[in-house]
């Protein structure tokens, strides 16, 4: 009779394991970090738009009413103060926990202090980037750049003021196209191109890739385009862009909205 395995049958046993294994385990892990992102960046969205409403209750402004443009050299020091008012001075007097890291560009551009890493040091191990090639529709800008509590990382453009999207107006593509200030247009009618940012779910850490729909060439700066994005493969990504505006932040591509609006 019997009583056990042999030695091949117990090698062909493991072979098959780690086959499936090999098959099965890049699968999940990217199911776990398309919900960990998705989280994160509902978590982050809150966080700020509690901070506009904060400022509304506080100082009697949110992002409407900002009207200088922000530095990258006085950002970190910014208040809100009578007749200035700026993005930076609206965070840094609501938010807790956040650190103010500088300027950044979204195509392999360093911090303005020297490095996106925690010691400055600009290394290629802590130098925070968006690589060019994996940016969909964030705007080449210098955004200035914080991280949040949590870790995650809010950029945005260092001319946001103005903020408001304007009774009547439907966040779409040719409000987000528009700048009311370059432009000549009054406060608040609608024009927030200068208003866009993004949200890096976890800051520095890999893969700093934009979140796009399943055909990449349909991701766009419009809320209100339709877009499916998938839960594993390329269309994963930490980076999702955001428009401020009133006493909220939105989501400011077609991809994002879709990570905010579905279920897990």
């Amino acid at each position: 009779m019997k009583k056990g395995f042999t030695l091949a049958e117990v090698l062909i046993t493991l072979g098959i394991i780690g086959v499936v294994a090999a098959m099965t385990i890049p699968t999940l892990i990217q199911n776990t970090n398309s919900v960990k992102f998705a989280s994160q960046f509902k978590k982050s969205i809150s966080t700020l738009s509690q901070a506009a409403l904060m400022s509304q209750a506080q100082y009697d402004v949110d992002y409407s009413g900002l009207n200088t443009a922000s530095s990258a050299s006085s950002c970190g020091s910014d208040t809100v103060s009578t007749g200035t008012l700026t993005l930076c001075g609206l965070l840094n007097n609501t938010l807790a926990g956040q650190t103010y890291y500088g300027a950044y560009g979204t195509s392999a551009v360093k911090a303005a202090n020297g490095g996106g890493g925690s010691n400055g040091a600009g290394t290629d191990s802590d130098t925070y980037e968006i690589k060019s090639t994996n940016r969909q529709v964030l705007p080449d800008k210098a955004y200035l750049v914080y991280s949040l509590a949590d870790g995650s990382f809010v950029g945005f453009d260092p001319a946001a003021k103005d903020c408001g999207l304007g009774a009547g107006n439907v966040l779409n593509a040719q409000v987000l196209a528009q700048n009311s200030a370059a432009e000549g247009q009054p406060s608040n009618a609608g024009g927030l191109a200068n208003c866009i940012g993004f949200i890096d779910v976890n800051g520095p850490t890999p893969p700093n890739k934009e979140v796009s729909c399943n055909t990449a060439s349909q991701t766009a700066l419009d809320p209100s385009a339709t877009c499916e994005v998938a839960r594993t493969g390329s269309a994963i990504g930490d980076v999702y862009p955001i428009v401020f505006h009133d006493g909220v932040v939105e989501p400011a591509s077609n991809a994002a909205k879709a990570v905010l609006t579905r279920g897990k």
